[in-house]
Parts: C-alpha cells; sequence; structure tokens
C-alpha cells in the first residue's frame, strides 16, 4: 500500500511538473499577445482563456474524451499515428495544460500589463532584438508574475480532479493521481489511506502557496 501511495504521489507531481512547464513555454508569449496586441477580436481569445475558470471540469473533460476517442476525426488521426491520448498520462497533459491555462496567463498578463513601455522602447533604441528585450529587460521585470503563474498552475494541476477522471480513469501508475486516488478510498471507506493522500495534497498547496506570497512580498519590496 505505502509503495502505491509513492507512485501515485509522484506521478501527481510528474503531471504537475510537465504541465507547468509546458504552460510557461505557452503563456509567456499568449499573455503578451493579449497585452500588446491590438486585434479587434483580442476579446474573444481572451475569453477562450479564461474559460476553464467557470466551465466545469467535467464538461472540458467529456469533450476532450469524445475528442480522443477513435471515433472522432482528431482521435481517428491520433490513432493512425500511434498516438493514444485517452486513459493515458499524455491525455492527462493535455486536459491539464487546457484547464490550468489561465491560472499561469492571468499573473503573467497583469505584470506584463504593467510594464512601462518606454523600457521596451529604449531596449529597442539600442539595437536589442523582441527575444532579446523579453529575456533580459522584461522576463526579469515580470518575474513575480511568472512565480505566481508558475506556483498556481502547479497547485492548480495537483489539485485537479473532474478533467482527470473524465480523460483518464483510475488507471494505477498510469492516470491515478491523488485527487482519484482520495475519491477511489473514500469510496471503498477507506478513510485512513483518503486522510493519508489529502492531508499530503494540504500540507503541499499550503507550503507552495506560503512560498509564492513570500517571494511575491520580497519582490515587491525590493522594487519600492
Amino acid at each position: 500500500m505505502e509503495s502505491e501511495f509513492l507512485t501515485t504521489m509522484a506521478l501527481t507531481f510528474k503531471l504537475a511538473t510537465v504541465t507547468t512547464l509546458i504552460l510557461l513555454i505557452i503563456a509567456v508569449p499568449l499573455a503578451s499577445f493579449l497585452v500588446f496586441s491590438k486585434i479587434r477580436f483580442k476579446s474573444i481569445i481572451e475569453t477562450i482563456v479564461s474559460m476553464p475558470l467557470v466551465l466545469p471540469p467535467s464538461v472540458l473533460g467529456f469533450y476532450l474524451l469524445l475528442a480522443f476517442s477513435p471515433a472522432s476525426a482528431i482521435g481517428s488521426f491520433l490513432t493512425e499515428h500511434g498516438i493514444r491520448l485517452a486513459f493515458s498520462f499524455e491525455g492527462l497533459v493535455v486536459g491539464s495544460v487546457l484547464f490550468s491555462l489561465p491560472f499561469m496567463v492571468h499573473p503573467i498578463q497583469s505584470a506584463l500589463s504593467q510594464v512601462p513601455l518606454s523600457i521596451i522602447e529604449a531596449s529597442y533604441t539600442l539595437g536589442k532584438s523582441k527575444i532579446e528585450t523579453m529575456i533580459k529587460v522584461v522576463l526579469p521585470t515580470i518575474r513575480h508574475g511568472l512565480i505566481s503563474g508558475i506556483v498556481l498552475a502547479f497547485a492548480h494541476t495537483v489539485g485537479e480532479f473532474g478533467v482527470i477522471l473524465m480523460i483518464g480513469g483510475n488507471i494505477p501508475g498510469e492516470t491515478r493521481v491523488a485527487s482519484i486516488a482520495i475519491y477511489d478510498e473514500v469510496e471503498s471507506l477507506n478513510y485512513a489511506m483518503a486522510h493519508q493522500y489529502a492531508l499530503t495534497l494540504f500540507i503541499v498547496t499550503f507550503s507552495i502557496l506560503l512560498l509564492v506570497y513570500t517571494l511575491n512580498k520580497k519582490s515587491l519590496g525590493e522594487i519600492k
């Protein structure tokens, strides 16, 4: 049982880590686009990004399950190329990236909106490219937003349930993460094991949030 607990927790944090890294790569350019772009229909994109905040997880999970099914065009294409997303770890990653997207994008977007355009223009004047300006000027300036996004996305992924259950099921060692294990143990009336999973998640998420608030407070203090 202890081995199963460790396997489940390791899978949970593996999913959260992979999801957070992918989101970080996606969120920075997406947030930059949302802040600096002036296209007419930007509000539609912002709405799509924010949908997981209000959309029931089971709704997203249901449509992802349909999309991953071999009966769908997307699922059929993936199956033909040897890719199986339904009831697999890879499928959990896809679902987690979509469901946790606003938790990474919004803090970065908020931080970017506070960056003075003058320092960006000054960087361009000095001959720096857009990529150099982003890496050497903008990212250090918004580090508090980056930290918040990383921590919130990680913590949110650790606590996911609805999306994970819909597209991953409860396969030990492959899709059985801690939130699913808690539900499973409660269904089996094994409250002691459910408590072990729940307490571990509580301690981890509390520690993560405490860390981000502490780092952000220190970061804001340095700026002042």
